[in-house]
């Protein structure tokens, strides 16, 4: 988590008196991520062309996440989908992802500002890593890793992420383990993996879990 100065408690001290007030719960100079999916339907009729989303220090996952749910929710606007329902489905994508909660900002006419309550993440997933990419078979489109860490299952759910891969997030159904059909690969094995896309060398292997 970041431990920058934003992310810490402060307590508020009276110079003249030198009573002080230990603020309840709230990250003063933490303020939660600002999110507009929940209005950027009104957001888009006032006619903006171009949203700008923030990830800077952000992971892949993240930014590849937010990207596409805000792609989905801009696509809605216009096929004319757009709904409260899809609203609540979409937030339950973002807060898979890093996030301090969320406030609307000062959008719709809110006048005071909204602080995180911890000091890090509320995301209700994370990423464990499981190992790295040693070769990709083009022809049968299999890939090949090395368990470095922990243990793979079919059905949990796998990203693979990359300089250039970038981010490929898809739910195990096959594997071999060391050249043997099975259902979990343990550190140490080799295993190999069915798919569509590229797996290079530099690539790290996750696996997401709920976080606890």
């Amino acid at each position: 988590a970041c431990k920058q100065n934003c992310r810490k408690k402060y307590t508020v001290t009276d110079q003249d008196t030198g009573f002080e007030i230990e603020l309840d719960n709230e990250y003063m100079m933490s303020p939660k991520d600002l999110c507009t999916l929940d209005f950027l339907d009104q957001v888009i009729d006032t006619g903006v062309k171009v949203l700008k989303v923030e990830g800077r220090g952000r992971a892949p996952e993240y930014v590849a996440k937010v990207i596409a749910t805000y792609r989905e929710a801009i696509d809605a606007y216009y096929d004319e989908t757009f709904s409260k329902e899809k609203v609540k489905g979409w937030m339950t994508e973002l807060e898979k992802v890093y996030n301090r909660g969320f406030w609307s900002g000062y959008y719709l006419g809110q006048k005071l500002g909204e602080w995180s309550d911890v000091d890090g993440s509320k995301a209700t997933q994370k990423k464990v890593y499981l190992g790295k990419g040693m070769h990709y078979y083009p022809k049968p489109e299999i890939a090949e890793f090395k368990i470095e860490a922990y243990d793979l299952k079919i059905g949990d759910t796998v990203l693979v992420t990359g300089p250039t891969t970038g981010v490929e997030e898809f739910e195990l159904t096959e594997m071999l383990v060391n050249d043997e059909k099975l259902d979990t690969a343990t550190k140490g094995d080799s295993c190999t993996i069915p798919l569509k896309f590229r797996v290079r060398a530099s690539d790290k292997l996750y696996k997401i879990v709920k976080t606890e």
